[in-house]
């Protein structure tokens, strides 16, 4: 997956909902065109091998699949990094400071985000900014009804693309980046540090990033977490295809690739891929996509850190590690970045 350069603008959307709270959310809409979703899967079905960005993951039921991944006995990053914003909640609001603007890069169901807020000293504003329109709105409604006393503005966009905020918005406050999760290490490493420069560009020279970082751990505990034994994991996988056949004329049999989840030593990393079951022809779009058997399509990258490769990473994307909270078993780690250049 490529990062675009340049700024993508902005516009507001009024949101009439019948939820009350919803209906005074602005949501900030600069979501990806569904041309684009066209142009990247034929891009990527015509390499080989076979990829496609794991951004498409994510519309409104694979963003609803992946909050039950979350819930997993297996799936541990989730509870890991509760228990650090819970244990160490008071330490991060002292770090980030009062009156911030929160922004949440990929902010999902906005679970650990009640938590966050809930910690931190009076924020001024918070910019949930997320891929899925529908998930973004429905989270951003039951957020504002929980944290009645704070600003949402809930943004969708893509944001391994730049994206800008408002003045008048932020109201002059200190601009705080939040990425949970193990996000971060779904990128190879050049887009990792593209991505970390766009935060350092939007939150500016006092700002600062609060980022959920997973550690390198035993592959067994890794391939568990992405191959579940409820199968959840496997129908997010495979939503991906079911996507295609709805928005782009797709004729996948989406029973006919199954869901591998493999650890690569080699990059510390968990791949996830679709794997065809035999020799197959599919139509995307009008073209013709050819398949052999247990030929795979390459779906998502899931990299593992040490606290050394990812200062390493963070400061070739002008930022500092400040301070390190990890859990219990030190299987994740969120840590506290300021901007260096």
């Amino acid at each position: 997956m490529s990062v675009a350069s340049g700024t993508t603008h902005i516009f507001m959307n009024f949101l009439r909902k019948a939820t009350p709270s919803m209906s005074q959310i602005a949501l900030m809409d600069c979501a990806p065109r569904s041309s684009d979703f066209r142009h990247d899967l034929l891009a990527g079905l015509s390499q080989s091998p076979k990829t496609l960005p794991c951004k498409y993951l994510y519309d409104e039921r694979g963003s609803q699949l992946f909050e039950l991944i979350c819930e997993l006995e297996e799936y541990y990053p989730t509870r890991a990094e509760i228990s650090i914003l819970q244990n160490y909640g008071a330490e991060i609001a002292d770090a980030l400071g009062s009156d911030c603007a929160v922004i949440e890069y990929g902010s999902g169901s906005g679970l650990k985000t009640e938590i966050l807020l809930e910690h931190l000293h009076a924020p001024n504003v918070y910019f949930p900014v997320d891929i899925s329109r529908e998930h973004l709105c429905s989270s951003a409604a039951a957020l504002e009804e929980k944290c009645p006393d704070i600003d949402i503005v809930p943004v969708c966009a893509d944001f391994t693309r730049d994206f800008e905020l408002p003045d008048s918005l932020v109201n002059g406050s200190r601009r705080a980046a939040y990425f949970s999760g193990s996000t971060i290490g779904n990128f190879e490493v050049g887009e990792s540090i593209e991505i970390l420069q766009g935060m350092a560009r939007l939150c500016g020279r006092d700002g600062c990033l609060l980022i959920g970082v997973d550690l390198q751990k035993d592959p067994a505990v890794l391939e568990a977490a992405y191959d579940d034994s409820e199968g959840v994991t496997r129908q997010f996988n495979q939503n991906l295809l079911h996507r295609a056949n709805a928005e782009l004329d797709a004729d996948f049999d989406v029973e006919q690739f199954q869901h591998r989840a493999i650890y690569n030593p080699q990059h510390a990393r968990i791949e996830m891929h679709l794997e065809s079951s035999c020799d197959q022809q599919v139509t995307v779009a009008g073209q013709k996509i050819n398949f052999a058997a247990g030929e795979t399509i390459h779906t998502e990258n899931s990299h593992k850190h040490t606290l050394e490769s990812f200062a390493n990473i963070a400061a070739r994307a002008g930022w500092q590690v400040k301070t390190v909270w990890t859990d219990d078993r030190q299987y994740f780690s969120v840590q506290y970045l300021t901007v260096t250049t």
